[in-house]
């Protein structure tokens, strides 16, 4: 089978007017970025609040593992079915960070013959949105330290300052740093940082914000630091947020792309679930439903981080209801979980797959206690065998009473996935949503008690732990008015709990936390816990060693 790269580069794009056609786009409403990408203009965007919504549909998985899940493909693959089979849909999915492409994944488009493209210019910078939210972000550093070296008016003391600064690659390097060194015309040294772009607050109120007005509001609401009296200091008080607003302006505006078969899909923001809240912009999933019967969309990483997230988050701020979930699992990954090492994948082996369906029984689990109808996407891989797959299938009908549909998009397009198609027509139809999605928390519930909600519910823990000076955080932040707050916890993606190496379900353990940081313009509160890094660092051997230009033509990425 041909390559990603090759598979995408050999695909007849059709121009970006005729796909903007399919969902009533007209050609006036679209910014062109070359022949096949465009942002549809935020002033159309307006005009379509009247019209009743589509069908939300979310994609989620069991926990990764090294052997893979098809998250992005399922949902591509899902999308392009939905269309084949004659409903009208459009596909939402996240922004690739260049992160993980030059690190460890080396793409994030999809894969096989269920892809969105230009592959290459998705991955790589697209239409600039990144850049100017680590451009935004930056600024207000800036001025922050302009403020410390002029003895502005906000009153920041220097030693308490929360505000990083971002970059958009993988550098352990930058993680602790000392900046302003080389003298008094540098400023005052101080202890800083660098997080991923995508682990930015930027990032996050951009993916939450409903409108350009609503972006700066939330930008203000920013808190970078504290005065001497613990007071807190916003990027208001800085004078930053007009400007940053004007950065990010033009990027607010919703990214327009196609898949394969033509389907098409907005790809907008892209905040990780493992460090951030792990969900496409709130704008374009809002266009989306308005511009279409069926919008699929994902979450990142498994149920219990990028799922947890959505609904707790994205869903509450925005208003969404969705209708379903698609959890996608793969035999492969369900042996992993069963103890299987990855050299031994490609033989039968039942009873580990029996072992690891415990992983994929929690997060069905998880998945019911938000009310939503379920149904299970196994991914298809060419070692799989028969057996294997009615084994995982039974399981879900008779054990946990969902359909399980195998699944090929990978190999075969939108054609290998409409039997999930065609399910979750007959699911919805069928009225097995019953009432509006239920969050796993009340607003006013105490932050820690939100966060223990979640450790316990979905992750299956015995209890928090965490020292007084934490303890207080959380009992202070109520104090002052972020009670209302959802919560957005920062943990390994690999494991239910935050050892990485503990696969399938456990329970029983206890959940490190080892910081808290408010997101007061996102609106949430970021609870670290575990040995999670907010800047992730390249692995042995990163993908970067291998992407490179050959003959004017991008290689490496997949």
């Amino acid at each position: 089978m041909p390559t990603d790269i090759e598979i995408a580069r050999a695909a007849t794009l059709r121009p970006i007017a005729a796909v903007a056609e399919r969902l009533g786009v007209p050609d006036a409403a679209l910014i062109p970025y070359g022949r096949a990408i465009a942002k549809i203009d935020a002033g159309f965007l307006k005009t379509l609040e009247t019209r009743p919504d589509g069908k939300l549909v979310l994609v989620t998985a069991i926990s990764p593992t090294p052997a893979g899940e098809g998250k992005t493909t399922t949902t591509v693959g899902l999308g392009d079915a939905l269309n084949r089979i004659g409903e009208r849909a459009a596909i939402c999915l996240r922004e690739p960070s260049l992160g993980p492409c030059f690190g460890q994944k080396g793409g994030a488009a999809g894969g096989g013959y269920a892809q969105v493209v230009p592959m290459e210019q998705i991955n790589l910078h697209f239409t600039g949105d990144f850049h100017a939210i680590g451009a935004a972000h930056n600024l207000l550093a800036a001025m922050i330290d302009n403020q410390l070296y002029w003895g502005g008016g906000a009153g920041l003391d220097g030693r308490r300052v929360v505000w990083r600064r971002v970059l958009d690659v993988n550098d352990r390097a930058l993680r602790e740093i000392v900046c302003s060194l080389g003298g008094v015309a540098n400023g005052y040294p101080r202890e800083a940082g660098f997080d991923i772009t995508v682990a930015s607050e930027v990032m996050a109120v951009f993916c939450l914000s409903r409108d350009l007005a609503d972006l700066e509001a939330r930008l203000s609401r920013m808190v970078v630091g504290r005065r001497s009296d613990r007071s807190p200091v916003t990027a208001a008080d800085i004078k930053a947020a007009g400007a940053m607003t004007v950065l990010l302006k033009d990027a607010l505006q919703p990214n327009l792309v196609q898949t394969l078969e033509g389907s098409p899909a907005l790809v907008h923001g892209g905040p990780f679930a493992n460090i951030a809240h792990g969900c496409n912009s709130v704008i374009a999933t809002r266009a989306a439903l308005k511009l279409s019967d069926w919008v699929v969309t994902e979450a990142g990483f498994g149920a219990d981080l990028g799922a947890e997230k959505f609904l707790d988050i994205k869903c509450r701020v925005a208003g969404l209801d969705p209708c379903a979930a698609v959890l996608v699992a793969t035999v492969r990954a369900l042996k992993m979980h069963g103890g299987v090492a990855r050299d031994a994948l490609g033989a039968e082996n039942l009873e580990a797959l029996r072992k690891g369906l415990a992983n994929l029984d929690r997060h069905v689990a998880n998945l019911k206690k938000f009310g939503l109808p379920i149904l299970v996407a196994l991914n298809a891989f060419a070692s799989d065998t028969v057996a294997e797959q009615e084994l995982v299938v039974a399981h879900c009908r008779h054990t946990l009473g969902v359909e399980a549909h195998v699944c090929r998009h990978f190999a075969q397009g939108g054609a290998g996935a409409e039997g999930l198609a065609r399910g979750l027509v007959e699911l919805v139809a069928g009225g097995a949503k019953t009432r509006p999605y239920t969050p796993l928390y009340p607003d006013d519930m105490p932050l820690w008690d939100k966060l223990k909600t979640i450790a316990t519910s979905i992750y299956g823990a015995a209890d928090l732990m965490a020292d007084k000076k934490i303890r207080d955080q959380f009992r202070e932040l109520d104090a002052a008015g972020y009670r209302n707050l959802p919560v957005c916890v920062a943990k390994t993606q690999y494991s239910f709990s935050t050892d990485p190496e503990l696969r399938g379900a456990p329970s029983g353990h206890l959940v490190p936390v080892r910081e808290v940081r408010l997101s007061a313009g996102a609106g949430f509160v970021v609870a670290i816990c575990g040995e999670i890094m907010t800047m992730p660092g390249l692995p042995r051997t990163p993908a970067a060693e291998t992407i490179r230009v050959e003959n004017g033509q991008v290689e490496g990425l997949f």
